[in-house]
């Protein structure tokens, strides 16, 4: 047993365990966390070749993680151990923005990290913001759809997006981010990144952390009015990508300092929002950030499609020491995006040279669209698992700690219980004059052409979070569109009321 090769994910990980699904509990249903369970039955769906779809525009780099502080009473992680050094890759995007969409247009800003570690990919997919739109993947499609074209007119409807999020509460956070200058940053360089969701560490004594990822540009925060953009987009629409090949092509190496929250299991009974829900920052004064090294980027890739547009991001890919959380959003995405993956790119995507691990890899998926490398099983007779052919086997200290469930498996509505409003209301009071002014015009241009119930439903959300937020939303309507309230009928006036 000791000279076979350890079993691994396709993104190299090792396996802990290939013979036992992971359920709640002896007699419980099979977890959707299972990212091993998943891997292994989407790959044998798709020993057939499907079709592939394509990917939404994005900007990318190579460069490299250092880690100076230490963490390592939280994480075995190798590559977050002191004086570690790990390659990697970064993509920014567009969430709604098409292939050929403009650079500079008012939009969350993707931020997905491939660290190519000595144990396998570990993948961080976030945003530059903390939050998201929805708490429950369940509508997570419904969100999409809104930020789509409308299939009759083939256009997007600012309609569909505000009535979303007038019916969806918690949303208020993330809205609110996107309409300030945080929502069209100048270049990637000049923006944060987020895990936005809860991770976990784990350790070698079997004890887990719940954590939260932080990237501080270290070269400041630069935003665009909506006015400078149109006027930008007018001569280019590629002015992310100019800037940030350019200013590497240049020697202008851009830094993020990385951070951590860390909240103990026994914590996350005690707060008073879930610290599992996407909506929802953790506030810095309860567990603050700890600051763990800095993240360089600088090296352009050498072919954009080959090494940009194929990479392929999933929090599926975590490695020994790294984990999952009970975040319903995160959950659903460990299937979601190596799936989209999948099928846009092929069954073996990983094997791909931007995707593909830096340590050896071993594993029993077999044939499929684009298995170019035959076997990686470490033996030719071994295609099935277990085997008496010196196959590759499972590595037991790969093993996460157990994690305590309670409570029924039930449909509970993720709206009862959670305040939407507080931290919205904490992040409205921490802008000046100027920030708020400029989010309310934001807010206001967004709303052109929305129907009055509508508005009056979503402006009755930005009174609870403030008065002055509804009040300043509601005038700048007025200068921007003429709105006026008493000119909405009866019947919408009802529609808003609901």
């Amino acid at each position: 047993m000791a000279d076979r090769p350890t079993l691994t994910t396709t993104a190299g990980a090792p396996v802990s365990d290939n013979q036992n699904s992971r359920t709640a509990g002896e007699r419980g249903p099979v977890l959707l966390d299972d990212y091993q369970l998943l891997e292994k039955l989407a790959h044998q769906n798709r020993e057939r070749i499907p079709e592939r779809v394509v990917h939404a525009k994005g900007w990318g780099a190579f460069g490299t993680l250092k880690i100076t502080g230490d963490i390592s009473r939280y994480t075995k992680a190798k590559a977050l151990q002191p004086g570690t050094e790990t390659p990697l890759l970064l993509r920014f995007s567009t969430v709604a923005g098409e292939l050929g969409a403009a650079d500079a247009e008012r939009d969350v800003r993707g931020f997905a990290l491939k660290f190519y570690t000595s144990e396998g990919n570990w993948d961080l997919v976030g945003n530059n913001t903390p939050v998201f739109f929805v708490r429950d993947p369940l509508k997570f499609p419904d969100f999409i759809h809104t930020q789509k074209r409308h299939p009759r007119t083939n256009l997007r409807s600012a309609t569909a997006m505000w009535d979303f999020w007038s019916l969806s509460p918690e949303s208020l956070h993330q809205v609110t981010i996107l309409m300030s200058d945080r929502g069209l940053p100048v270049a990637p360089m000049y923006m944060n990144g987020y895990g936005s969701h809860t991770y976990s560490f784990w350790n070698d004594n079997g004890e887990r952390f719940w954590v939260k990822f932080h990237f501080k540009t270290q070269q400041g925060h630069k935003h665009y009015t909506n006015a400078e953009a149109e006027s930008l987009i007018g001569k280019s629409r590629e002015t992310y990508q100019e800037e940030l090949f350019g200013g590497i092509e240049r020697g202008e190496f851009p830094k993020w300092t990385v951070q951590v929250q860390i909240m103990s299991e026994s914590d996350a009974e005690k707060t008073s929002y879930n610290p599992f829900d996407l909506t929802k920052v953790w506030p810095h004064a309860e567990f603050p950030p700890i600051e763990i090294g800095v993240m360089e980027l600088n090296r352009n890739a050498d072919n954009y499609f080959a090494e940009i547009e194929q990479a392929a991001f999933s929090p599926s890919n975590v490695v020994p020491g790294i984990g999952h959380s009970p975040d319903k959003m995160l959950q659903a995405r460990v299937f979601s995006y190596a799936d989209a993956h999948r099928y846009r790119l092929g069954t073996h995507y990983e094997a791909l040279p931007v995707n593909q691990p830096k340590c050896p890899v071993h594993h029993y998926h077999k044939d499929g669209q684009m298995n170019f490398f035959g076997q990686k099983t470490g033996n030719v007779d071994a295609y099935y698992e277990p085997n008496s052919f010196s196959g590759a086997v499972e590595q037991p200290s790969a093993k996460e700690p157990p994690l305590a469930l309670s409570g029924n498996a039930d449909r509970y509505n993720h709206r009862i219980g959670n305040d939407d409003y507080v931290q919205v209301t904490a992040l409205f009071n921490l802008f000046d004059a100027g920030q708020r002014a400029r989010l309310f015009s934001n807010i206001a241009a967004a709303m052109g052409g929305v129907p009055g119930a509508i508005i009056e439903r979503q402006l009755a959300h930005f009174k609870l979070v403030h008065p002055a937020y509804e009040a300043g939303v509601r005038a700048a309507l007025k200068e921007a569109h003429g709105y006026e309230a008493n000119a909405i009928s009866n019947e919408e006036k009802h529609v808003a009321a609901e």
